[in-house]
Formats: structure tokens, sequence, C-alpha cells
């Protein structure tokens, strides 16, 4: 999750802002959500790859971070790392959890309480950030647009993609550092160009 200093700083604001636990809180957290749902729902969906499951693992999420917001320590990861690492955690325990579907229908439940704010799937799906990414990683070869998308999405390490990968570690090392660099050529042509 590439973040500018200045997004960084301004997270890093909004969590410190939540931490205090005053009158401003609640606001710092609502910008906070706004700041970075859509890019933390799409990594609960690319692991969970159910839209119902990634909603409701995000929601347990931000619960979390809101609790915990105050323990962010800024040397040991940057406010978005921190954050796609609680998401992360939480996916992959949800996919191991035994799931058993509920019949019953719970739609009037939900439409009792629904916002008007788009959720985190219309945030995303809204985004030109993410459809100016989805064009330039469908550029990438097969091999350097999977190690990317691994250590995007799943957030593993160059020693778990090469696992996972079956793949020399040296391989997939440069596979992902070349694939960045496109990545970040085309999305630099991209914005030059206003698409």
């Amino acid at each position: 999750m590439a973040t500018s200093p200045e997004q960084n700083q301004h997270l890093q604001d909004l969590l410190a802002a939540a931490a205090r636990r005053d009158g401003a809180s609640q606001a710092a957290f609502a910008m906070l959500y706004q700041s970075t749902s859509a890019k933390l729902f799409g990594v609960a969906l690319r692991i969970l790859r159910r839209e119902d499951w990634a909603e409701e693992v995000l929601q347990e999420c931000y619960v979390n971070i809101w609790n915990h917001c105050a323990n962010y320590k800024l040397q040991l990861a940057a406010p978005m790392t921190w954050m796609t690492s609680i998401v992360r955690n939480r996916s992959l325990d949800w996919l191991r959890r035994p799931h058993k579907e509920d019949a019953t229908d719970d739609d009037a439940v939900f439409d009792a309480v629904e916002s008007p704010e788009p959720g985190p799937l219309a945030l995303l799906e809204q985004s030109t950030e993410a459809r100016a990414i989805a064009g330039c990683m469908a550029r990438l070869d097969d091999k350097q647009r999977k190690a990317v998308s691994m250590a995007f999405y799943e957030g593993l390490t160059h020693t778990e993609l090469a696992e996972k990968m079956g793949e020399p570690l040296g391989t997939v090392k440069t596979w992902v550092r070349r694939g960045l660099t496109k990545l970040k050529d085309c999305l630099g042509a991209a914005a030059l160009s206003g698409a």
C-alpha cells in the first residue's frame, strides 16, 4: 500500500485524533474510514472473494482499529501498512472459521440501518485510482502481475511469494521490482494524460 509522505502524515494525524477520545475523535475516525475503506475493502475482497464476507470483516477491522488506535506506533509501520495487516490477518482468520449460511432473510434489518453514504464497494468502484491501477496491472506480464498482486493484496513477503509461486527468491524479487517500476511509469503517464 504505497502512500505519499503527505498521505501518511494525514492518516497518522487522524489516528492520533481518534485515539484522544475527545469531541473530535469520531469525526477524525469517520475521515479515516473515508480515506482508507476502499483500499482496505479491496484487500479483504481479494482474500475472501465474497463481498458479504469482505464487508463483515472490514467492519470488524474498523472496530479493532478504533479500539487500538492509541496503540499505533509509527516506528513499527506506516498507518496504511498497519491497517492493511489488520485486514489481512482478520481475513485469513475468517477463512479458517467454519461458516454456516443463515437461511433467514435479514434484508429488512439492513434496509432499516442503510446509510446514505457510499459503502466501501461503491467507493472502490468509483475510485479513478483503482481504474488506473487495474489498467496498468493489465499491461504487466503474467508473472509480474501475479507477484505484484499477491504481494499487494495478500501482503506476502518476497520469501512467501517465492514459496507460493514455486520460484527462486531472486526471480520473484526481480518480478516484483520490475512490475512496480512498470506500474509507477504507467501511473505517472496516466496522471500526466489525465486518464
